[in-house]
């Protein structure tokens, strides 16, 4: 009889255990972000992912522009949850718009995840060390400094196809179809569709991606893209041919000046909306450092339809294994392991 107590009673604590544990985790999805989320929990998260970054920058610059596209990309179908990062058959990575993303930029922050976790254990989301990683590498390009509200968690699964081809085509050239895209993902104020556009200034593309522009012939600067894809197809265009490996407003004067590789950053130029902004952020730097910053950190707290639900991935690039709760008896003295878990 006391033998059944006992074990009665052990299996009770090991329900309120889990109990505890699974109110923890629903804990952990609803509550606010913040830039200082991982004060406590992480408190070396920000100095592991900047020197990451920096020493990935060091050894090839154009990391930067491969972090920029990534985090927009991951943003913009279902908001900052890391989905992009996910790899295999009906993932992200195989959809059209992401082909192209940079493998090496990908991996950065896997690296930077395993770093993470082996300091901390597995308390912080790639969502939030990409959106971190983002920021950093803007910062080592030159660009601003901005505040990353974290707390997000990785998404358990991708953004479907309709909502990855949503993203901003570089062939479309209406400006209010651009700003339709913005203000949906609560990016409502023109100028954050003008601002986000400048993360151009440290990007690349390949010749199909504006060949539209090129093909048109139409002014000089459109017949030296044309010319320069017919006798090297396979080399990248500089998105920004003022300053192409500095994050500054080289982006901006070149629109000024008719020099826009995509047809939509040459809409930005042409339209009366967005013109006047392209002008004042290509006369002042400050000037589209100060909105960039805002822009950016509107679209890291972009809304998620479902909540910001999900788990902290042990690789950004897969779910977690399914979880293992065992039922131990605490009161003869074993150990609560709760949810199986390795970094």
């Amino acid at each position: 009889m006391a033998s059944s107590s006992r074990s009665s009673g052990g299996a009770l604590a090991a329900m309120v255990t889990m109990a505890m544990l699974l109110s923890s985790a629903a804990a952990a999805t609803t509550a606010a972000l913040s830039p200082d989320f991982h004060a406590a929990n992480c408190p070396q998260l920000e100095s592991i992912v900047l020197s990451s970054v920096q020493t990935a920058l060091r050894n090839e610059i154009a990391l930067a522009a491969g972090l920029l596209r990534i985090f927009f990309h991951d943003c913009f179908p279902q908001g900052c949850d890391a989905s992009v990062y996910l790899k295999g058959r009906g993932t992200e990575q195989s959809m059209g718009p992401n082909a192209t993303l940079q493998p090496k930029a990908l991996q950065l922050i896997e690296d930077i995840r395993a770093k993470v976790h082996a300091a901390c254990g597995p308390v912080v989301s790639c969502a939030d060390i990409s959106a971190l990683a983002t920021r950093d590498a803007v910062i080592f390009s030159g660009g601003p400094s901005y505040s990353v509200p974290q707390g997000q968690m990785d998404s358990l699964t991708p953004a479907a196809q309709n909502l990855v081809d949503g993203l901003p085509s570089p062939r479309t050239s209406s400006v209010s179809a651009l700003a339709k895209a913005f203000r949906d993902k609560g990016l409502a104020d023109i100028a954050d569709l003008v601002a986000l556009s400048g993360a151009h200034t440290v990007g690349r593309t390949g010749c199909p991606f504006f060949s539209d522009r090129a093909g048109r012939m139409d002014d000089a600067f459109s017949r030296r893209l044309a010319a320069n894809c017919s006798r090297q197809p396979a080399v990248k265009q500089n998105l920004d041919v003022v300053t192409p490996d500095l994050f500054d407003n080289g982006y901006f004067m070149a629109l000024v000046n008719g020099q826009g590789v995509f047809t939509s950053d040459m809409a930005l130029i042409k339209d009366r909306a967005t013109a006047p902004i392209v002008r004042q952020f290509a006369r002042s730097k400050d000037a589209f450092f100060q909105q960039f910053a805002k822009s950016m950190a509107k679209l890291a707290a972009s809304p998620r339809p479902g909540g910001n639900v999900g788990e902290i991935r042990r690789s950004c690039f897969s779910r977690n294994p399914a979880r293992v709760v065992e039922t131990v008896d605490v009161e003869a003295g074993d150990e609560q392991d709760g949810f199986a878990a390795s970094a």
